[in-house]
């Protein structure tokens, strides 16, 4: 398993947002969802994101690829300047600033949304609306806003997206929430690889043959009883130069990478099947379901059955129109 099939295997779009948005200027869009991750792409004509905090604001032209990353809020506009008059909240509530509602007003088609059914500025965006638990150390390694230009990856990928969003076809939800998955994964392999890329530290991690070697174990048999010294046999170094060189490279030793690593697979395992805790438990490694709450409980918020329940985690009701 490779650093980015480790981190994205497991989570995946589950009834991700998926949108065609046609503007008419003078427009401008207020990002407030608190998504964790957002990718956008122009078809027709040109939009700029204006990041928060005073960053530069960033031109996005046809075929080119942006990934926002939440929760922090952002503007999507005609030009930089021009004030909002739209603002997008958690779980996709659409109104104005004043809080009025606009779903109905601006309700295009199936999926597809905006001021003008003929407007020259044509956005296709795709929003993971939860955290895939595994992915976070992929999430904290990403900047705020990454824009990766039309003549890089996704060619292929963006005209699929394009033809398939706005249809009805039973089992499209999957259909699209598979095509932004490989929109995804593609876009930040590029991302990673490009020259002078600052690529995180369990990335580069990957390609050190002892480290490498460690990561890849840990990610492969999270229930296997795991001690430094076991690692360290296992990729025919000492004890202490395993820990180490492990925690230089990755940025914490290698049992609280394990822990970590084993809470994520469990938050996942919770969510999309129906294994009981104890079950769970075992599968991450933990012999008692006990430990495994206490720990899951200290790093989640919650216990458990609490995070199956949905309980502690963002609503995800979608109030922009789908169909």
């Amino acid at each position: 398993m490779d650093a980015l099939a480790g981190l994205l295997d497991g989570p995946r779009a589950r009834g991700a947002f998926l949108l065609r948005m046609v503007m008419e200027p003078p427009w401008s869009v207020r990002i407030e969802d608190r998504a964790p991750l957002c990718l956008m792409s122009m078809t027709e004509g040109e939009a700029w994101i204006v990041p928060a905090a005073g960053a530069e604001p960033v031109l996005l032209r046809p075929g080119d690829l942006a990934i926002a990353r939440g929760p922090q809020p952002y503007t999507v506009a005609d030009l930089p300047g021009t004030e909002p008059r739209t603002r997008i909240g958690p779980g996709g509530t659409c109104t104005t600033l004043r809080g009025e509602p606009l779903s109905r007003s601006m309700h295009l088609g199936v999926r597809t949304w905006g001021n003008a059914p003929d407007g020259t500025a044509t956005m296709l965006i795709g929003t993971y609306l939860l955290e895939g638990e595994i992915s976070r150390r992929l999430l904290d390694a990403l900047p705020t806003l990454l824009v990766l230009p039309g003549d890089g990856p996704g060619g292929p990928l963006l005209t699929l997206l394009d033809s398939e969003i706005a249809r009805d076809d039973p089992g499209q939800s999957v259909v699209l929430d598979r095509l932004l998955d490989l929109l995804l994964i593609d876009a930040l392999r590029t991302w990673f690889s490009r020259p002078g890329a600052e690529a995180p530290a369990w990335y580069r991690a990957m390609g050190d043959p002892v480290v490498g070697h460690a990561l890849r174990l840990l990610q492969n048999e999270p229930a296997h009883p795991w001690t430094v010294a076991a690692l360290a046999e296992r990729t025919g170094v000492s004890r202490a130069g395993l820990a180490r060189r492990f925690t230089e490279l990755v940025g914490e030793p290698p049992m609280a990478y394990l822990t970590g690593w084993r809470l994520a697979v469990a938050a996942d395992l919770l969510r999309e099947t129906d294994a009981t805790v104890e079950a769970v438990a075992r599968k991450v490694g933990y012999s008692q379901a006990f430990a495994f709450s206490t720990a899951f409980k200290r790093v989640r918020g919650v216990g458990p059955q609490d995070y199956r329940n949905g309980r502690g985690l963002p609503d995800r009701q979608q109030s922009l129109p789908v169909a």
